[in-house]
């Protein structure tokens, strides 16, 4: 796969907390000029990016981040506004104490809660796999899958481990016909970014390709 090829996989990550507007506008600019599937940004930013990119690229932001144990009614409320402010993409985190619960008719309605404050957005599920288990990952493929939600996603990048060769394998194997899959947390090169597409992710949360491209 070619560097532009890439590139349309990728969501555009800036999510630090010292995230300054200076630096999600250059995330907005490079973005558009390199056609990036979207932008990943703190929702405290998305009305003002939203305008700021006029329709040129999808806007995408996290929901109960970085670790998923808000109320349900708290992510229910952050997705409605962050959409309301012209999100078109929420990747929300999932509640990892419910799941160590077995907890998991109290996850899977929360993902059918948010899918529906999404509508005909996309929502992108979280589940922080270098917490989990692989049985946890498996179930959580299952529970993923009968939510509705669109995306299972490995990682915040902001634990202990980002997204792995193996989690993208299994995921393959577990995950529904109808659910995509997005890598994210410590993709650093070209050669990974096609390793994990060609895995079977659809969507990379990176920054780092862009800076490559950049660089070169």
């Amino acid at each position: 796969m070619d560097v532009k090829g890439i590139l349309k996989h990728v969501d555009h990550t800036l999510l630090q907390q010292t995230a300054t507007w200076d630096e999600i506008k250059q995330i907005c600019d490079d973005a558009v000029k390199y056609e990036t599937a979207s932008i990943c940004i703190p929702p405290s930013y998305v009305k003002q990016a939203y305008d700021y990119v006029q329709g040129k690229m999808e806007v995408c932001t996290v929901i109960g981040f970085p670790n998923g144990y808000m109320t349900t009614k708290a992510k229910e409320f952050e997705t409605k506004d962050a959409i309301a402010d012209g999100a078109s993409e929420i990747d929300m985190v999932i509640n990892i104490g419910w799941l160590k619960d077995k907890k998991y008719d109290c996850i899977e309605e929360e993902i059918r809660i948010l899918k529906a404050a999404c509508g005909d957005k996309i929502l992108k599920v979280i589940i922080e796999t270098c917490l989990l288990t692989d049985e946890e990952k498996i179930k959580m493929c299952e529970i993923v899958t009968r939510a509705g939600a669109d995306y299972i996603k490995t990682s915040t990048g902001f634990s202990t481990k980002g997204a792995t060769f193996d989690d993208i394998s299994l995921f393959a194997r577990h995950v529904g016909s109808e659910v995509k899959i997005k890598a994210a947390g410590g993709i650093s090169s070209m050669e990974d970014a096609e390793k994990f597409l060609s895995l079977g992710a659809d969507r990379l949360g990176t920054s780092r390709i862009v800076k490559l491209v950049k660089g070169c």
